[in-house]
């Protein structure tokens, strides 16, 4: 007799870790790869195409197999303990024995049962689903009438609320498109996950992008005051590759157009003659909406304003772009940015090197904001305007020294990991 009871308590410990496995593989799965192989139409495909469409009947028939396996194995577990108790003890001890059957019972089920496969499971859920698609495919068949009949009752329970239960088609999404290519990075080899998997990264959430995070910021836009001559604004043309040059009244925050290099051709005598118009966009619009508004009005630039109407940065179709494909580098891009490891938790950088890359190239955790972007853009959020050289910022478990500093940025940090 204990010989059959362990058998049973040890079937349905497997059907219960079956069913609850099964459940999270199908929560956990990315639903797009179904759709990847489609063309395949085979029966595996045609099956799991099919549980998608309906996934509340696939959980419940998940969720009514698992439910079964609980009471058999409650049922049986509990026979069997009390094969090792004797009555006089039982009865003389009845809440006691219930709690210690009870509590071990339910530990040796969850970990078993639920917590393990669980875990295995949501690891493995795709390759899981696809080998065991034919036991799947049995327990589906079978709980199908008792499925109706729940789902009979549910949809007429919610019709008194009120409520009706809709079957919508699943849709799918950028997100899932976005989860199905991290899942697979780890297959592919590095260049190619930063020239490709990365690209189509970025292209997925590009319609989240704020103009703040795109723009040149007020600090380090390039200018010219209206009165300049046209050999001072020759000259800055030369010193800095630019092909345009925003020009400001009285003060950058009264913008009133810009100057295209080609205009020095003509041999224009003064700027007011060969000043273009400048388009304005506020700092909060995407950068999805600021390129087609640029599209639209045939520019390539426009001035960022703040909420207060002044002037936030520059913003043009290279920077937007590069948002998606990464950095442009043409013949007037000189700059050079610098990033050094050092030493063992040690660090050069440029202050115009970008939060985002430097903690996905070294693994750190710099602190990031929507107030700024790059690593002179945190020391200046913090400290509030521009530091001197050699004053050092402790954030978290980081010590930024600032190594080098101009008239309008910080231009180099030493950072180093204290903790």
């Amino acid at each position: 007799m204990i010989f059959d009871y362990v058998c049973i308590i040890i079937m349905t410990m497997l059907m219960s870790a079956f069913f609850s496995g099964i459940e999270m593989a199908f929560i956990s799965f990315n639903h797009l790869k179904i759709e990847i192989e489609k063309n395949k139409n085979n029966f595996k495909y045609k099956f799991l195409k099919k549980i998608i469409q309906e996934p509340k009947r696939f959980i419940a028939t998940m969720l009514v197999g698992n439910n079964i396996s609980l009471v058999i194995y409650g049922i049986y577990m509990g026979k069997l303990i009390l094969l090792f108790i004797s009555k006089k003890l039982y009865n003389e001890y009845y809440i006691v024995v219930l709690f210690l059957q009870t509590f071990f019972s339910t530990i040796i089920i969850l970990i078993t049962a639920e917590f393990l496969p669980k875990l295995i499971f949501n690891i493995y859920s795709y390759e899981l689903l696809k080998i065991l698609i034919r036991p799947i495919y049995f327990f589906y068949k079978m709980f199908y009438p008792i499925i109706n009949f729940i789902m009979w009752i549910s949809n007429n329970f919610l019709k008194l609320f009120g409520h009706e239960d809709k079957n919508e088609i699943r849709i799918f999404n950028k997100e899932d498109l976005n989860f199905l290519i991290l899942e697979n990075i780890e297959n592919v080899k590095q260049e190619e996950i930063e020239s490709e998997v990365k690209f189509v990264h970025r292209a997925l959430f590009f319609s989240k992008k704020k103009a703040i995070e795109c723009m040149i910021p007020r600090k380090e836009m390039i200018t010219a005051e209206i009165n300049s001559s046209i050999k001072e604004i020759n000259l800055k043309f030369i010193k800095t590759g630019l092909s345009k040059l925003v020009i400001y009244k009285e003060n950058v925050d009264n913008i009133i157009g810009y100057i295209h290099f080609f205009e020095l051709f003509k041999k224009p005598k003064d700027i007011l003659s060969i000043i273009l118009p400048v388009e304005f966009v506020h700092i909060t619009i995407s950068a999805q909406d600021i390129m087609n508004f640029l599209i639209k009005k045939r520019k390539s630039l426009a001035i960022v304003l703040d909420e207060y109407g002044g002037t936030a940065g520059l913003i043009t179709i290279e920077d937007i772009i590069e948002e998606i494909i990464g950095n442009i580098e043409d013949e007037h891009d000189k700059i050079k940015l610098i990033d050094k490891k050092i030493g063992v938790n040690k660090f050069i950088f440029s202050g115009r090197l970008e939060i985002d890359f430097i903690n996905d190239k070294y693994k750190l955790n710099l602190t990031k904001s929507e107030s700024y972007k790059t690593i002179g853009g945190l020391i200046m959020f913090y400290y509030g305007t521009i530091p001197k050289e050699g004053e050092i910022l402790i954030l978290n478990e980081f010590s930024i020294e600032i190594k080098k500093v101009s008239i309008n940025r910080i231009e180099e940090v030493y950072i180093k990991i204290i903790k």
